[in-house]
């Protein structure tokens, strides 16, 4: 008994096309994943910040302090300014070097909004070396 298998016509049919499914379900699977993560990522914690321990480094011979009073005005030195008044005050204290360290001290009971907005005067005017000054722990 003889038997002749048919190889059916010829070679199969090559299709030359990226079958993009597999990748598409992957993104899909990544998107969702950093939907349901990007919402963790945020830190919305209250702090109270603690006291420095650090090592307090030595003050220049004539410091610029800059000071915001409880009463949201500013001082230079120990004289009062207005905030427009702040650039030609600090020239003046500094001596016109924008390299000069300015130290940055504020009352506790001033906002971190009001603090951000004396520091933004300060680098508007060029001096770019801010020190925020605190009470030392201990």
């Amino acid at each position: 008994m003889s038997a002749r298998l048919s190889d059916g016509g010829g070679d199969i049919a090559e299709t030359h096309e990226i079958n993009v499914t597999p990748f598409i379900d992957v993104i899909l699977v990544l998107l969702i994943i950093f939907m349901v993560a990007a919402p963790l990522a945020t830190v919305d914690v209250p702090v109270d910040l603690p006291d420095s321990s650090a090592q307090p480094l030595p003050k220049p011979d004539q410091p610029v302090f800059v000071t915001i009073r409880a009463d949201q005005s500013l001082a230079v030195g120990e004289n009062s300014v207005a905030q427009d008044q702040l650039p030609a005050a600090l020239d003046i204290a500094a001596h016109a070097d924008k390299e000069t360290r300015v130290f940055l001290r504020a009352d506790k009971a001033i906002a971190y909004g009001r603090l951000m907005e004396v520091m933004d005067a300060l680098r508007h005017a060029g001096y770019l070396k801010v020190a925020l000054v605190g009470l030392e722990a201990g």
